[in-house]
């Protein structure tokens, strides 16, 4: 059989079907943007101390009731302690002074019995005020988000398979479908561990969705057009997605407004369904040659070309073995190590800028630039020098935070968002570098394997950002380490820039995995040998 790209060269690369198709997987993506990153407002910390119940106290033990500790060299209320009520009750009866008649330091305390107060001059609310994720309880603000990855760590990995075997197409609908409902029952949750549940499930279809959008938009486009769609087309609708998120969280102020408003325009694309059409290749690699010969000649129709009758050869399914054979294994295994630094940087936006609306939108827009300079790379680079020159500048950046001096705050931001820069342009050029090294039977089990294991990483992201705490440089160090570790590894892997989509394992990988197929099915070994 021709390769595919040959085949179907009658075409053209940018008529109106491609188009059309072009922009609403694009449209697909844009809810993944402000839906993954939505736990930086959902889960952010507000001011807050000990709630002291309305009781007969001075103005002046009114003052002073909650202490005064040093965090990060300097005097804050305590977040977690107040004096004993009682004992405090009792002075400010007798007329006391704090400070004057009563020395503070020896006074006795004791923990926030009566709940908190948290400030509402950034939020009205958010689900640490919501379920009190404070104090002793502050370990499951960041367990929240490792939930949330967690599920999508499940949804990838599940999908990917799902995908490849019941097409592109059905997953990428179930997923957006999962993301949509579960996004928005969420504002009903009655307790952490309900929101938690729920936010695992939605998790499950965000990330999914976004991979088999790109699956299915790489294997429907050819030439420059693939390019540009896998490298910009879904990355910048992602990007414009995240810098939307702002938006949102600064006129909804209230978790539970905020989940709905992320969640309704997921209504939107139910249309979609009858608008976006199953991978032919995919079709093509379950032997439903006939189906995929429909959609090719409806995409004729749309560009006003003539479709030949008989457009593909008879096609027998080959057989796929992802981790079968020494060369495939590693590949995915490689490739599996470089996003990981991503959400690590994507999450510590609030640490930015004093306001947080402007350093999730700082975050967002360095995405832009990355996405077209990967765009540019892929036209024009080699993948792996690519790959390993922009992971090193990502990398190096992260380094250099800790040389810089403590009163240049904007060159340490600086330097970061060059970091982030670097990993996100690194990891747009492994999902398209993905793609061109798997063939169409294992393409979306493919990126789904790589994107699930790199999920682990976006797992211990928030409790990675918490290592400040002891060490303020450490999430940087360990996330330009991953970096550099990441770029020194691709420089194994197999090129593809300039080559076609491969279409069956044999195109990759002939002698390993023909010499086990001979074993367990000589009809199918001499199949793939035939296939070309």
């Amino acid at each position: 059989m021709q390769d595919y790209d040959e085949v179907t060269a009658f075409l053209g690369h940018w008529g109106h079907f491609q188009q059309s198709v072009f922009f609403l997987l694009c449209a697909s993506v844009l809810p993944n943007g402000f839906g993954s990153f939505s736990l930086i407002f959902l889960t952010d910390i507000p001011r807050h101390h000990c709630l002291v119940p309305d009781i007969n106290l001075t103005e002046d033990w009114h003052q002073a009731i909650i202490p005064m500790e040093m965090v990060n060299g300097k005097l804050e209320l305590s977040r977690c302690r107040r004096y004993r009520l009682d004992v405090v009750k009792n002075l400010s009866a007798q007329g006391y002074i704090p400070g004057q008649d009563v020395n503070l330091t020896n006074l006795e305390q004791e923990g926030c019995v009566d709940g908190w107060s948290y400030s509402k001059d950034i939020y009205k609310s958010t689900i640490v005020s919501e379920f009190d994720l404070v104090c002793s309880e502050e370990w499951k603000q960041p367990f929240t988000s490792t939930v949330y990855f967690m599920g999508v760590l499940v949804g990838s990995f599940f999908s990917g398979q799902l995908s490849d075997r019941f097409g592109r197409k059905p997953v990428l609908f179930l997923t957006m479908a999962l993301q949509t409902l579960f996004t928005f029952v969420q504002i009903f949750s009655s307790s952490w561990t309900v929101f938690c549940i729920l936010l695992f499930i939605s998790g499950l279809g965000q990330i999914s969705n976004y991979v088999s959008a790109f699956v299915l938009g790489t294997e429907i486009f050819t030439g420059n057009v693939r390019v540009l769609f896998s490298s910009m087309g879904v990355c910048l609708a992602f990007a414009f997605g995240f810098m939307m998120l702002p938006l949102f969280a600064y006129f909804l102020r209230d978790w539970t407004y905020l989940l709905l408003g992320i969640s309704l325009p997921g209504l939107l694309y139910l249309p979609l369904w009858w608008l976006i059409p199953e991978s032919p290749r995919w079709l093509l690699s379950q032997g439903r040659v006939e189906e995929a010969e429909n959609i090719v000649k409806y995409a004729a129709k749309k560009n006003k070309v003539e479709a030949p009758q008989v457009i593909f050869d008879d096609y027998d399914s080959p057989v796929s073995c992802l981790l079968r054979t020494a060369n495939i294994r590693n590949t995915s295994i490689i490739l599996c190590l470089v996003c990981t630094g991503y959400f690590g940087l994507s999450l510590n936006t609030s640490r930015l800028h004093a306001d947080p609306f402007i350093s999730c939108f700082i975050s967002a827009a360095v995405e832009v630039p990355a996405y077209i300079t990967s765009w540019l790379a892929l036209q024009y680079l080699p993948r792996r020098l690519a790959v390993v020159s922009i992971l090193l500048l990502g990398g190096a950046s992260l380094y250099f935070i800790q040389l810089v001096p403590h009163g240049l705050s904007y060159l340490s931001i600086t330097l970061e968002m060059v970091g982030k820069f670097g990993i996100t342009t690194g990891t747009a050029l492994m999902f398209v570098y993905t793609a061109e090294l798997f063939p169409t039977v294992l393409r979306n089990t493919a990126t789904g394997m790589c994107t699930t294991v790199s999920r682990v990483g976006s797992c211990i992201a928030p409790f990675l950002l918490k290592l400040s705490q002891y060490f303020k440089y450490l999430p940087y160090i360990t996330l330009g380490t991953l970096a550099v570790v990441s770029a020194f590894a691709t420089v194994f892997l197999p090129e593809s820039f300039g080559r076609p989509l491969p279409q069956t394992i044999e195109q990759i990988e002939k002698q390993p995995c023909l010499q086990w197929l001979q074993k367990k099915n000589p009809l199918n070994a001499k199949k793939l040998v035939n296939f070309n």
